[in-house]
């Protein structure tokens, strides 16, 4: 893309080709499925490839969501980065008044950043 907003294809020899700004025509359900089958590094994963992946903690997600390294969101929010680490590489799973805690991050990062670090 370039500085103007034109989005541009870049050829095999180095030349330009505008990109058309008409939105791509609607696929089926069929056509998406094909699509995904057709691509080798888009392969759907099987039913027992699902159950077998490992999940992001939500926690990692967040973390990530809110650009702040694994030391910054335990000093931010302090939680002693030992725990967080544990939770992100799921040695252990946050307890109830963790998740809750966390979910009140995830609901309004910057209120519950302000409440820690107010001087009253």
């Amino acid at each position: 893309m370039h500085k103007d907003g034109t989005v541009v294809e870049i050829l095999p020899d180095g030349s330009e080709c505008s990109i058309s700004r008409q939105p791509m025509r609607p696929m089926t359900e069929e056509e998406v499925v094909a699509a995904a089958f057709s691509d080798p590094d888009a392969i759907p994963m099987t039913e027992a490839e699902i159950q077998k992946a490992r999940r992001v903690p939500r926690v990692k997600t967040m973390r990530r969501a809110l650009q702040l390294t694994q030391e910054e969101f335990a000093a931010r929010y302090h939680i002693p980065l030992s725990t967080l680490r544990d939770w992100e590489q799921g040695r252990s799973e946050p307890d109830q008044t963790a998740q809750a805690y966390l979910k009140a991050i995830a609901g309004n990062s910057e209120a519950v950043y302000q409440a820690l670090h107010s001087r009253n």
